[in-house]
């Protein structure tokens, strides 16, 4: 692949202030692509936006509380109004929090499926007119081990996963004719900021938790963030135009 396979594409990541979503749309942007960052963290969003600049790329912030239907369309309807199109959506924002199946509470249980699916659910709604004027488009959903099942801690977080992998087949099956395609791509156990703040918050540090993680992992180490980037940009750019319906796996060959 080369530097600059993405250029003239527009693409958007929901929850682009952090973790693999931030990573991810930095590279896009190295690749050539304008990149629009929907998210809350304003300071952390305008840093990549500068180092954005640096690349020869352009990109832009839209305050985005996926927690609100209606933020969710405007993410999509200000990347149209500033760029006139958008040719890939990376979905990269949720919430990993304790919640199994026998103690979960409905207000954990709300704001997992309303971040986790409901905000991508709207957020592809709105991209749909577009990239159908457009001749088509290309939307990628992060997924998770835990949708065939998971943990028994993250039994909200495993539905959530697991309807956004139904939610990659019916987006394949019902739009391939007008060009549009979704793929799903498997993360792996990753020290993100929220993953690391909720194991703090168990007691356990970083370095802990990297230690564990690598006797648990049969590759025998944790994912960083650089290591989603080859395989999202593949999946944004028109070498995979073909690929569509398709489950992506980067894990560190774990399988839950």
């Amino acid at each position: 692949m080369t530097d600059k396979e993405l250029t003239g594409k527009v693409i958007v990541v929901s929850g682009g202030t952090k973790g693999v979503g931030r990573a991810a749309a930095e590279e896009f942007a190295r690749r050539g692509a304008k990149v629009v960052i929907g998210g809350r963290d304003e300071e952390a969003a305008n840093r990549s936006v500068r180092l954005m600049e640096t690349y020869g790329s352009e990109g832009l912030f839209v305050h985005t509380d996926l927690e609100k239907v209606e933020d969710c369309r405007k993410l999509i309807d200000e990347t149209v109004k500033h760029f006139g199109r958008i040719d890939g959506l990376y979905i990269y924002a949720g919430i990993t929090p304790v919640s199994p199946l026998d103690t979960c509470d409905q207000e954990t249980f709300d704001r997992v499926m309303n971040i986790n699916f409901r905000a991508a659910f709207f957020c592809i709604q709105q991209a749909l007119e577009p990239m159908r004027k457009q001749g088509g488009g290309t939307i990628v959903l992060t997924g998770s081990a835990h949708a065939w099942g998971g943990q028994k801690d993250r039994a909200a977080y495993a539905c959530s996963k697991g309807v956004l992998r139904i939610l990659m087949e019916h987006i394949a099956h019902n739009y391939a004719t007008e060009q549009i395609r979704c793929n799903y791509l498997t993360l792996g156990w990753t020290p993100t900021e929220g993953e690391v703040a909720l194991r703090r918050s168990q007691g356990e540090s970083e370095a802990q938790l990297r230690r564990r993680a690598a006797e648990i992992l049969p590759m025998g180490r944790m994912l960083e963030r650089s290591d989603y980037l080859e395989a999202l940009v593949y999946l944004m750019s028109d070498a995979s135009a073909m690929m569509t319906g398709s489950v992506f796996r980067v894990t560190a060959g774990e399988y839950i």
